[in-house]
């Protein structure tokens, strides 16, 4: 694998390029209306129940008081050994599902890879191909917030293209068996309808919303196929779904919004932050486990 670092691509652009600037802006969408309105706890549970999330992944401005949610729920558990992070391939470069295998960098530092969980991915239809994540946002964007609410976090990425239901039921047959057993979060990185009213975003978003929240993932494709909705992560959280399909898990929302929340706009992006919480505290790392 290699060993150069990716360096961040839109730092800058969706949030500041340097590290006490970004800092002070997570901690602002904390404190948002939008947001929890508070910062993280810094007592954690020992137990921990949040097995997968979804949140969005625009300039913080717009979604990051939206994605705090679910990283201020994440903050209050029991840290995961390591976080696997399903993004989107916007630009369609490279493989249809593919891995990094390197190290990331931040403004806040360094995020080391998981590699023993990229080795057990990288099957077929997964490969590892740095080429998808050389300009991808979605997955960059969350790092941060990573950063902010797990100490020392380690993670994988991973991109997935649009594609037929089956192919993306064959990618979470092998995050399924890669995580299984393992201490992984997982979170699924998307946005919701584009540039359409807010109204009808919010009526679109509530489609898409509801076979989520039961958790359904055949569901939930067909809706946003056959609505026509606008969910640019659509690939990555039906592959969470399947992933996770088979487990006693809880599904809630707990906030959906849009960015003209944040300033005035006649065509909005709509956002969730959505949580599926394990019935029972999962099982903590095992003893001696990387």
């Amino acid at each position: 694998m290699p060993d150069a670092p990716r360096h961040p691509a839109v730092a800058g652009q969706f949030y500041p390029s340097d590290g006490a600037a970004l800092t002070q802006v997570i901690e602002q969408t904390f404190l948002d209306r939008r947001g929890p309105g508070h910062l993280p706890v810094r007592h954690r549970s020992v137990d921990r129940r949040i097995r997968a999330a979804v949140v969005p992944h625009a300039g913080y401005v717009y979604s990051g008081a939206i994605a705090a949610h679910a990283f201020a729920a994440i903050a209050a558990e029991r840290a995961p050994s390591t976080v696997l992070l399903l993004g989107v391939n916007h630009a369609a470069r490279g493989a249809p599902a593919a891995l990094s295998g390197r190290d990331w960098l931040t403004p806040l530092g360094r995020v080391p890879v998981d590699r023993d969980l990229v080795r057990a991915l990288d099957h077929r239809p997964i490969e590892v191909d740095e080429t998808a994540h050389a300009r991808e946002h979605s997955i960059e964007v969350e790092l941060p917030y990573l950063q902010y609410v797990v100490p020392f976090p380690r993670f994988a990425a991973l991109t997935i293209s649009m594609g037929p239901v089956g192919f993306l039921a064959d990618v979470a047959a092998v995050v399924r068996q890669a995580t299984l057993g393992r201490d992984v979060l997982l979170i699924a990185s998307t946005d919701f309808s584009h540039y359409i009213s807010a109204a009808e975003a919010q009526r679109k978003d509530r489609l898409a919303l509801e076979p989520l929240l039961k958790r359904d993932p055949h569901g939930l494709y067909s809706t946003v196929v056959e609505q026509e909705i606008s969910m640019c992560g659509i690939a990555p959280t039906t592959v969470l779904l399947f992933a996770t399909q088979d487990e006693p898990l809880d599904a809630r929302l707990l906030r959906w919004g849009h960015s003209g929340e944040a300033e005035s706009m006649n065509e909005v992006v709509g956002y969730a932050s959505a949580l599926l919480e394990s019935r029972v505290p999962l099982p903590p790392p095992a003893p001696g486990a990387s």
